[in-house]
């Protein structure tokens, strides 16, 4: 039997997919520290784990960075993890020398535990509580002109927090090779390789083990009027105005809707609620799912994976980066339709769209189906027991890249030609500017190429 250390951020997306392995590898004889932070403190221990609390790790926030962290700034975020690392790095280390882990498991942007993993030269293996993000899937996150500039500018901030963890015997080259999936980590995604993006891509270091549930309830469906679930998430859930556009679009149709609207909005101040409503802080989201036909959702993975579970077809409302990612999946299997207009009229619409058409529901009955197919905790459990892992050698990804980088060499030799050409026979005056087309159409071009690459690839495969 091991002894495996657990780490997570203090999100509830990030930390409630790894509870149930926890209580499976704990099932299995094994021991179970899991470091995380008070508000989960119950549950965990719940799962016969160790908890240990992080708490007083996390420091004081000013106005402005809680606000940032409140509105899932990337830059934030990253800040606050290369700080929480820097406060935890004397306890860790203390943890790792008394209690020698065989193996630890961390959440893929808690910097603390794959820092501390590499530092103390531990088996590491990874949980992605979303897609498995590479150079191919990446491309599933388009990230709206706010979250593009708290990137760009964030850059020199997060540049000159991570030379400070050099001293303490942490060997960071950027935050990307921190977050980003690599061919050689071991890492556990919550997804079936059928819902994963460029899902081939990926080595045999990942195990796709689907969504990770405590749940055995089946999908439900049978009753006299349908029902809507609606739930923005636990962290961007400060929606009042929303809420309120709910109630008015549906107060007058025939189903029945319940709202999980969180701590943050108290349920007194939303005025008079119609009765075919019922709007709670929170609900067991998996027992409700397993009787709605439908679902409005924030397109958080965690969210969607339990939605799909249960054989539910979404309204897709995502407001971030990486549940853009999602929603994007979720249409393309035909399990759900964006929510592009959220009036009260295209909220309405909506809605009656999923409803009213079979083809939503027989999607997600199919991704159910592949969902609970899936090995799930109990096989992430043996997964990292057996940590770590061996690969056969074939990676798809670095022969993508290979192959991409002739096709670059290639196509600047066009570029370079073309030039030339136009200098020779219609004058060097103004060849930069086919120069600066060049690097311009360089990239889209270059991605274009690069994914045809890959299907043909895989299609050979």
């Amino acid at each position: 039997m091991k002894k495996i250390f657990f780490y997570s951020i203090p999100a509830h997306g990030h930390t409630n997919p790894m509870m149930p392995v926890a209580a499976e590898l704990v099932k299995r004889g094994n021991t179970v520290r899991f470091y995380s932070f008070n508000e989960f403190a119950d549950r965990i221990k719940a799962t016969g784990a160790e908890f240990i609390s992080c708490d007083k790790y996390l420091g004081e926030l000013t106005k402005k960075e809680e606000e940032n962290l409140k509105a899932v700034s990337t830059t934030e975020m990253t800040l606050q993890d290369i700080r929480v690392t820097l406060s935890m790095d004397e306890f860790l280390d203390n943890e790792f020398k008394c209690h020698k882990p065989d193996v630890v498991y961390t959440d893929a942007v808690c910097f603390w535990g794959k820092l501390n993993a590499w530092k103390h030269n531990v088996p590491l293996v990874v949980s992605t509580s979303t897609f498995a993000f590479n150079q191919l899937s990446s491309g599933y996150m388009k990230h709206s002109p706010k979250e593009m500039a708290d990137m760009i500018f964030g850059l020199p901030k997060i540049s000159k927090e991570l030379k400070k963890l050099e001293p303490y015997g942490y060997h960071v080259k950027s935050a990307l090779s921190l977050v980003q999936n690599d061919n050689k980590t071991d890492s556990v995604v919550y997804a079936s390789k059928g819902f994963q993006p460029y899902s081939e891509s990926y080595s045999d270091h990942y195990l796709f083990a689907g969504p990770s549930v405590f749940s055995k309830i089946k999908p439900a469906k049978e009753k006299e009027r349908p029902l809507l679930y609606i739930s923005l998430g636990t962290v961007i859930n400060d929606r009042p105005d929303f809420y309120d556009k709910c109630f008015k679009a549906f107060k007058d149709m025939e189903i029945d809707v319940i709202i999980s609207c969180g701590n943050t909005v108290k349920i007194e101040s939303l005025g008079t609620i119609p009765d075919n409503i019922k709007v709670y802080p929170r609900v067991d989201q998996l027992e409700v799912l397993s009787r709605a036909d439908a679902f409005i959702s924030h397109c958080g993975m965690n969210s969607v994976s339990e939605s799909l579970y249960m054989a539910t077809p979404l309204v897709l409302y995502p407001q971030t980066g990486e549940q853009r990612a999602v929603a994007r999946r979720v249409k393309e299997i035909g399990a759900g339709v964006e929510l592009k207009d959220d009036s009260v009229e295209g909220i309405k619409r909506a809605v009656s769209e999923l409803l009213n058409n079979k083809p939503y529901k027989d999607a997600a009955v199919k991704c159910c189906e592949e969902f609970r197919s899936c090995l799930g905790s109990a096989g992430a459990a043996e997964f990292i027991e057996n940590a770590p892992h061996k690969s056969n050698g074939k990676d798809l990804l670095a022969d993508v890249n290979k192959a991409s980088g002739k096709f670059r060499i290639v196509y600047w030799m066009i570029i370079a030609l073309i030039i030339v050409l136009f200098g020779i026979f219609i004058g060097w005056g103004y060849v930069w500017i086919i120069g600066v087309a060049g690097g311009t159409l360089s990239y889209p071009i270059g991605k274009i190429a690069q994914n045809k690459i890959y299907k043909s690839m895989v299609k050979k495969l």
